[in-house]
Formats: structure tokens, sequence, C-alpha cells
């Protein structure tokens, strides 16, 4: 028998960390080479970790809601046969004391679990366990001074607050826990009464948030606290862009092998007015503004259990529409599938919402920190409009919609953000109906 380290696998460029959010498999259970072991979750993207062996799961170095980093080992599986853990058996007594020293940590972290619920505050998984580590009751983390956005608790913040307790008198942990004392026992109470709402008839359902509900929820609320939120609506004639994908759609799928939707069609406008106005490809950090050199779009995407997620679309100005078109299905494919990769859905610089899909004529969507600008998609209608000819005007019907363009004010001012989604309407307007695809 040999023994097998699982590791959290590298998830891409820009992530280091992972919660793992449950365990698929318990110790005992027997697993098949590619089987998921347990699920994780980074701060937007959730996915599951496979096995690489067949065998029996015989450890669990970490429990649920434990922040893993790239490359740490989280599991133990035990297999028939050498090879795959040929080199795990030649360095065995150092990594086993290794392992059973990892072990009683995750241990001790288990035994003395924090509960966050009755806290106003939003901290970051890492902050909540480097609290768990160190013994850092809840109440004492919501006296440290945050320098993070609207106050955050950063990492340096809590590591700053430990060097100087253990540094400094011990006597923080009481200053700290005497106002827990002193100030209102009843406001951690009622906070719990509110955690945990009943219903007053019996009838009606009370259902938790799920993880990324919870995150969606802080993000829009932030999001709302931060920028200064304007919006812009224009009116756009679509009609030719409406008969000329009619007129292509069953060619492009048969050559292409995706299907045309009027997204892609929308991206492409949108990239285009980036390059015309960079002002609207910027993102903010505190009292700097960034100018982003790669137009990455992101496009707001609903989940099959009613979550939203927004994978992005890097570089999409170089993208012809048969490229984005395969991006844009690509991407809502997996992310339906629930496949996205954790980059994914970084690095996005705009971003485009189509509440047309459920019918909405237009929306004032909420901007994706730390960018300035959204674009929402309304819904496609036939409508009675006066069209101006050199013989006069005359009413016809028209397929029409609406952007709504919501943008920054602290940095973005009517006149830039009027302009850009006008530009937009006139890419789409302007578009050839004897264009080649």
């Amino acid at each position: 028998m040999a023994r097998f380290e699982l590791k959290l696998p590298k998830m891409g460029e820009s992530v280091a960390e992972a919660t793992i959010t449950n365990w698929l498999k318990e110790v005992g259970d027997k697993i098949e080479a590619d089987e998921a072991v347990l699920e994780i979750a980074t701060d937007k993207v959730d996915s599951e970790v496979p096995s690489e062996v067949s065998g029996v799961l015989v450890e669990q170095l970490f429990g649920k809601d434990d922040l893993v980093q790239v490359g740490q080992t989280i599991a133990i599986i035990e297999t028939e046969g050498d090879a795959p853990a040929a080199k795990t058996e030649e360095a065995a007594p150092a990594e086993v004391a290794e392992i059973e020293k990892t072990i009683e940590v995750a241990k001790d972290v288990a035994a003395a679990p924090q509960d966050f619920s009755g806290s106003d505050k939003f901290y970051s998984p890492l902050v909540k366990n480097i609290a768990k580590e160190e013994g850092i009751s809840v109440a004492e983390l919501e006296n440290i001074v945050g320098s993070g956005k609207d106050g955050r608790v950063t990492k340096e913040d809590i590591l700053k607050y430990i060097e100087t307790r253990k540094s400094g008198v011990e006597t923080p942990k009481a200053v700290v826990e005497a106002p827990k004392v002193a100030q209102p026992v009843a406001a951690p109470v009622q906070k719990s009464q509110q955690a945990v709402p009943v219903s007053v008839n019996g009838g009606d359902e009370i259902i938790e948030m799920d993880r990324m509900r919870k995150l969606i929820s802080g993000y829009m609320t932030a999001s709302i606290q931060t920028s200064a939120h304007v919006q812009s609506f224009i009116e756009v004639d679509v009609t030719n862009i409406v008969k000329w994908r009619e007129k292509v759609k069953t060619a492009f799928e048969k050559r292409e092998g995706e299907k045309l939707t009027f997204t892609p069609i929308m991206m492409e406008a949108v990239a285009k007015a980036l390059k015309d106005f960079p002002g609207m490809n910027i993102s903010v950090d505190g009292e700097y503004i960034i100018k982003k050199k790669n137009i990455n779009l992101g496009m707001a995407a609903a989940l099959p259990n009613g979550n939203l997620i927004v994978p992005v679309i890097k570089n999409a100005d170089q993208l012809n529409l048969v490229g984005m078109a395969k991006a844009v299905n690509d991407l809502g494919n997996r992310a339906k599938a629930g496949k996205l990769k954790p980059d994914d859905t970084q690095g996005g610089t705009y971003t485009v919402t189509n509440v047309g899909t459920f019918g909405s004529v237009f929306g004032t969507p909420i901007i994706n920190q730390p960018q300035v600008g959204i674009l929402a998609l309304g819904a496609i209608r036939k409508v009675p409009a006066v069209i101006e000819t050199p013989e006069g005007d005359f009413i016809g019907i028209r397929q029409k919609m609406f952007l709504s363009h919501s943008y920054d004010h602290r940095v973005v001012d009517g006149a830039l953000g009027g302009s850009f989604v006008k530009r937009v309407a006139e890419y789409l307007e302007a578009f050839d109906i004897d264009r080649d695809f």
C-alpha cells in the first residue's frame, strides 16, 4: 500500500488560495481516479478537486470553510501498489511528520470554530482563517480598525494587530473584551434572531442564502456604497441587425458549428466604442485612476440556480465576429455547466448585461467594481416609428431596443457617459446588412 498526497491544484495565474466548501468523500470512502473528492471556492467560482489516483481516503487535512493555499496537501489517499506514491514513501518520515503537524493544526482550528454570522461587518476568508488560528474572537475582530475599502479589515491590519498584541502588554484582551461585556449583550442576540428569522404563521419557508448569493449581496451593496451611480438611456434601431442575423444564422452555424445570437454583435460594438472612448476603460483605486491597456469585456450570465456570474472575454477588441461568437458561447455554456475556471472571471475592464433575455425593456445595472461602467441590453421589440426618406416621412415597423448605461460619476461625467453609449448606438445602427461574417 502507498500513500498519495492530494494537493490543491493550480487554478489560474491570479488565484493563490481557495476555501473548502464541501467534502464529497469521507474518510474510509473508496475513490476512483478522476473522481471528485471535494468542492472548493474562490471569491467568484466554485469548482471540484478530482483525485489523480484510485484508492481509499484515509485523511482529511482541512475542514469545511478552511482556507487552503495552492500546492498545499489537503488529503491523503491510500493506494495499491507504489507507482503513484514512490516519491512519498522515500521521504516518508519527514513527510509523515509534516502531515501529522498539519493535521494537529487543522484539528485545533476545527475545535474552536468562529461564528461570524452575528457580525454586520464583512471579513474575507483569509482574515477569518487568521482570526481562527490566532484565537481572535469575533468581538475582538470587530474592534480592529480596518484600512481597506469601507473600513474593511485587511490581512495587513490583522497581522499588525496580532504582532502588537503579542509584543505589547497582555491587557488588550481584557480591554477588548470589556466592551464586549459592557456593550449591550442584547446586540449579538438581536443579530442572531435576525439571522434566523421565525415564520409568524408557520407557512413561510425560511431559506439561508448560499455562499455565492452572500458574495453577490456583498459585492452589490459595496458597489452602491462606493460608486456614485448615474444612468443614461438611448433607443437604438437594430432592424438591419435583426434582418442580417435572420439571413445568415443558418449558414453561420453550418460553417462555424456555433449559434449566432445578438450578444456577440452587441459586444463587437461595445469593444469598438471603448477604443474610441478609453476613458470608460478604466478602474478606480482610492484617489487614483488606472487606464487599462486591454479591453476585457465581462458578460453577466444567469446560472440555473438563480445566481449570477460574470465571465470575461479577454482582448475583445481583437476578435472578429466569429471569434466573439465562439468566446460568448464558450463562456456562456461553461458558466451554465459550472465549468468556469477562476481566471475566466478575472481582469474585466467593462461589463455588459443582457436584461432583454428576460423580457426587460431596460434596466439600471449596478457597476462591477472596480470598473466604472456597465451596459444593459434591453429586449428587441417591433415598434411603430417615423422613417425619414427623401420623399418625406412615414410610419413603419422597426426593430428597436434600449441601451441603459450605468457609470461612476466620481470619474465619469455625463458628457463621457452619454457620448459612449451614443457611440455604441451609432455602431449598431450603421450595421452593414451586406457584410460577411
